[in-house]
């Protein structure tokens, strides 16, 4: 009871205090519970470490979740650190087993990531050749583990860069009145920080930001920032040049310390307020004009300058993206190197298993049959012994290959539309068995290895439609060029949505697609036809007229009805914060992405528009998404001759009251028709008595 209490206590802890006590838990980095399974199973982290974190003096703590069925005398679990040894144990009679390991600078690698793995040797049996296949064999790393980071601001102003300070904003700030240097600023920011894992970037317009963020950006020409953010740029740009500036100072801040104090059988926490001096980080995207500005903007969608960029300040007199182009334009065959596999050399027997993640966008085109060619070399089978290469796609067995004495293996499988999604997880397991069942000196002599070099993904025939849909985005803009359209008074509400989709543009191996940015009321509507458009836009825009072939016109009240029960889905209505996104060909064969946005928090509508599009989806033929800023969504497949689809305004009043009055109508009626009838009866009844008397 003791421990469950205990438990308890420690999620709270973590909920609630976390920032005050420089702890982080894996979950608050992405990572869930993560289950290591079979005899000799391994599970990695890769976590980014604050350029403030003082590695010695920090900490990791570990909680462990072993199978019940597991003999812990004989069960073995190991951290390797930074590819070094640091914890070898067996496992303890505890439900939950804690491990904590002192950290150091060693422990860090060049590029400041801490890279911990968790492999494991575990038994349910006395014979160890019985155990290969058992489920029972598993320990789950638990998301409550954590980083206790010791944080010192003594080499802040050394430490701290251009290049480094993106994993640490928070939020973006933009002018009160944006233009569309300003919207393609946040844009790409708020694509830099998503690509450096930051999580709820905010973004904030003018003087509406809380004091409580202290690391942020700032974007807009420098003629058009505050009197008090123009003094902290100690260097001024000239015209035509672009600046990138990092502003570094300590602030005071109020934190909230909680301890956990044991009171008899409970656990009660304390809280207290604690003043400490925090850094503070604001880093300027601006320029000495409009053309400087934009040579900075251009350099946001450039990694490798970022990256290599260890001052405070970055002057830029020519900026070009042209080194994202590669000699595989069409982007049809990929490696499994560049979708992010690694050399792994396997050892062993039982499941030996190298795992890797593609999306359809890393192709130049939705791909309708992909070719997955596997090779890899493996120490020969002797005679008797069984060996396979088995291939699994998001978690099902979709290719088993049998081994022999050549000791190389060369096999490809073909998937179609309906089995790899728009994210798709490729795994490849190697099994062996020993001759006669005999596996004792077995584990040590048989090792294989993917060549991830030669070993691809091919797409062999483009998925094509004759109605787009969003499970073509954002592949279907990958080729020739794409403009972003915004319509000028909802200019100051899409800056985050803009963000959403620049990243998802550019979220794949070869990101090379910068659109331009427009006005829809400066549109040249031939420019419609030339471009792929994405367009951000309010109902009455008149640029929806250009659009006929939009599955629905956002410029007109329409309705959804449920084609199996036929009632109402949705009703267009401004009094709800909805974000509504459609796709389709527009009349050249271009993709053409159209949001909007109603009701009173248009900001969030937008957002969670951007968001809904970008996500797994079941279907593959939804082409319009209604998602309101509770994360609620809706999908449908509309086209012109829908019967789900109804425009309101296209009827008379007269009409309009007959449909939302007529149940009452009709009601009031037979109520009528019945009164009449018992009025009558009862006339006719009381006549036949006075002519009876």
């Amino acid at each position: 009871m003791n421990k469950l209490l205990s438990l308890l206590a420690f999620f709270f802890f973590l909920s609630t205090a976390s920032f005050a006590q420089k702890i982080v838990s894996f979950k608050a980095m992405g990572h869930e519970d993560e289950a290591v399974q079979g005899m000799s199973g391994s599970t990695a982290y890769y976590l980014k470490i604050d350029p403030l974190v003082e590695m010695n003096g920090s900490k990791l703590v570990l909680f462990f979740e072993a199978s019940q069925a597991l003999i812990r005398e004989k069960s073995y679990v190991n951290v390797i650190i930074n590819d070094r040894p640091a914890y070898s144990a067996r496992l303890t009679r505890d439900s939950i087993q804690q491990v904590s390991l002192n950290l150091s600078r060693n422990d860090l690698s060049s590029d400041k990531y801490l890279k911990i793995q968790v492999k494991t040797m575990l038994a349910v049996s006395d014979e160890k050749c019985k155990d290969l296949d058992n489920p029972a064999m598993w320990l789950r790393v638990k998301s409550y583990s954590y980083l206790n980071l010791v944080k010192s601001n003594a080499n802040f102003f050394a430490n701290v860069n251009i290049g480094n300070s993106f994993e640490t904003m928070r939020a973006i700030v933009y002018p009160a009145n944006p233009n569309l240097h300003d919207l393609k600023a946040v844009a790409w920011a708020y694509s830099r920080l998503k690509k450096a894992d930051v999580r709820n970037i905010q973004v904030y317009q003018q003087g509406k930001m809380p004091d409580s963020v202290k690391n942020y950006i700032v974007v807009g020409q420098i003629d058009r920032l505050t009197p008090t953010q123009r003094s902290l740029i100690k260097v001024t740009p000239q015209k035509g040049e672009g600046l990138m500036y990092l502003n570094k100072s300590t602030a005071v801040a109020l934190d909230t310390i909680v301890r956990l104090v044991k009171a008899g059988a409970k656990i009660m926490t304390v809280k207290s307020l604690a003043q400490s001096t925090v850094p503070s980080e604001i880093l300027f995207i601006t320029g000495g004009d409009d053309q400087g500005y934009e040579k900075s903007i251009t350099s946001l969608g450039n990694i490798n300058i970022l990256n290599s960029t260890f001052g405070d300040y970055l002057l830029i007199n020519k900026a070009e993206n042209t080194f994202f182009k590669t000699i595989d334009e069409n982007r049809s065959k990929l490696s499994f190197r560049q979708i992010g596999g690694t050399t792994n050399f396997m050892s062993g027997i039982g499941n030996l298993k190298s795992v890797y993640n593609f999306k359809n966008s890393d192709f130049s085109f939705t791909p309708k049959e992909v070719e997955i060619r596997v090779m890899a070399n493996y120490s020969s089978l002797g005679q008797g012994d069984r060996g396979y290469l088995n291939i699994y796609l998001n978690g099902m067995l979709i290719q088993s290959e049998k081994l022999d004495g050549s000791g190389k293996v060369n096999t490809a499988v073909t998937i179609n539309r309906y089995q790899h999604h728009k994210y798709n997880t490729l795994e490849t397991e190697f099994r062996f068995y020993a001759s006669g069942g005999n596996c004792n000196n077995s584990f040590n002599g048989f090792f294989a290895e993917v060549d991830v070099d030669k070993s691809y993904l091919e797409s062999k025939n483009p998925f094509v439609t004759s109605d787009l849909s969003f499970y073509q985005y954002p592949e279907a803009f990958n080729n020739g060029t794409t403009r972003v359209v915004v319509s000028k008074k909802y200019a100051p509400f899409a800056a985050a949505a803009l963000g959403e989709i620049i990243y998802e543009l550019n979220n794949n191996i070869n990101a090379n697609n910068f659109p331009e940015f427009s006005y829809s009321d400066d549109m040249d509507v031939n420019e419609l036809k030339k471009n792929h458009i994405i367009a951000l836009l309010s109902h009455d825009d008149k640029l929806m007229n250009e659009f006929p072939d939009a599955p629905i016109q956002f410029n007109r009240k329409f309705r959804l009805y449920n084609n199996e029960n036929n009632k109402i889905v949705y009703e267009l209505s401004d009094s709800v914060s909805n974000g509504l996104a459609q796709i389709f060909y527009g009349r050249s064969n271009n993709a053409v992405l159209v949001l909007t946005a109603t009701g009173k928090n248009m900001a969030n509508a937008f957002s969670a528009a951007s968001r809904s599009i970008t996500e797994q989806l079941s279907t593959l033929s939804s082409n319009v998404a209604i998602s309101d800023v509770n994360n609620n969504k809706y999908l449908f497949n509309i086209s012109k001759s829908s019967e789900n689809l109804e425009y309101i305004d296209t009827k008379s009043v007269l009409t309009r009251f007959w449909e939302s009055y007529n149940l009452y109508i009709l009601l009031a009626m037979l109520v009528l028709i019945l009164l009449a009838f018992l009025y009558i009866r009862a006339k006719v009844q009381k006549s036949q008595d006075i002519f009876t008397d």
